[in-house]
């Protein structure tokens, strides 16, 4: 059925769900949320699996006409979010019913925000996903961002999971600050740059540059230096891998990113700050500090740890 229909599509809103695996041999990046964490609590909130698709909301999010009685729940960035032009809670899952219109306004901070709707956005399977991927032109709605007139159809909400007034308290809600520290990991070709471009590189800061999107951050700071030259015969990119090109700039490749390039990569954000860089917005700075592998395990480690007793606390509550 089709739950929701687009009045306004915001400045970008996409369908997500956890991503489209195993094609990236092919050249297809797996998409999915910039930010998992919040993605997943939207989802739990409403008592969907982490995975189901949701709509990704940039800056400014949607005008949506609630058609079908459901409920819903926003988290991530504060954008403003109202039922009827009445300020509505977020990180809550809240019911909504026919005639009802949801909004957003301009973030307030951070960049991406969540709406997930009990049962999921129902469109079609694209090689496994409903994730969109921009560039490709495959997934979500017809390969494309939301538009005007677009009627979303929502899948049948799980049995007993829907249940309104789930909240994630405040303590517990990330903060979106200005300016991010994000953990790397050095490699896999720090040995191409001199000491000092490495020095640099960690000791930043890097401005975000209007050349921010889901594919990759362009960043602008101070110069880093390669010893070796800055090409290499092409390998893949992992998610956070972080390139730099001749004139010493980092680029952070994200969800929509290439899947093979012949930069150096100084170094690669760990998993659980991708949310970090997804949520900080031309303009903001970036710093860098350098992590062992076993300082990335246990920073995902407590990334789920937070995910499940943010949802615990909302289920108790």
């Amino acid at each position: 059925m089709s739950a929701l229909f687009v009045v306004d599509p915001g400045l970008l809103t996409t369908i997500q769900d956890r991503g489209r695996f195993g094609h990236q041999r092919v050249g297809v990046p797996p998409s999915g949320p910039l930010d998992r964490a919040a993605f997943v609590v939207a989802n739990r909130l409403v008592g969907n699996p982490d995975g189901a698709a949701a709509l990704e909301c940039t800056i400014k999010g949607p005008r949506l006409e609630v058609r079908h009685d459901a409920v819903v729940a926003v988290a991530g960035a504060p954008m403003g979010f109202t039922i009827n032009g009445q300020d509505a809670p977020s990180w809550t899952a809240v019911r909504i019913r026919t005639g009802d219109v949801l909004a957003f306004q301009m973030a307030q901070a951070g960049c991406r925000a969540y709406l997930a709707v009990a049962g999921g956005i129902d469109v079609p399977l694209a090689l496994g996903s409903r994730a969109t991927y921009l560039r490709g032109r495959l997934g979500g709605q017809g390969g494309r961002a939301l538009q005007k007139g677009d009627a979303l159809p929502v899948g049948r909400p799980p049995p007993g999971g829907a249940r309104e007034g789930r909240t994630v308290p405040p303590a517990l809600r990330p903060a979106y600050p200005a300016e991010r520290e994000c953990r790397v990991i050095l490699g896999p070709q720090d040995d191409r740059f001199k000491a000092e471009g490495i020095r640099a590189f960690l000791e930043g800061p890097y401005d975000v540059t209007p050349q921010a999107d889901r594919m990759g951050y362009r960043l602008k700071g101070p110069e880093i230096t390669h010893a070796r030259g800055h090409d290499i015969v092409s390998d893949g990119i992992p998610l956070g891998g972080i390139q730099v090109p001749g004139e010493g700039q980092p680029i952070v490749l994200l969800v929509d990113r290439q899947t093979t390039g012949g930069y150096t990569k100084i170094a690669t954000v760990i998993g659980a700050d991708i949310g970090a860089i997804g949520q900080t917005r031309p303009g903001q700075r970036i710093r860098f500090r350098r992590v062992t592998l076993e300082e990335a395990h246990a920073a995902l480690a407590a990334e789920a740890a937070w995910l499940d007793r943010a949802v615990a606390v909302a289920e108790a509550r």
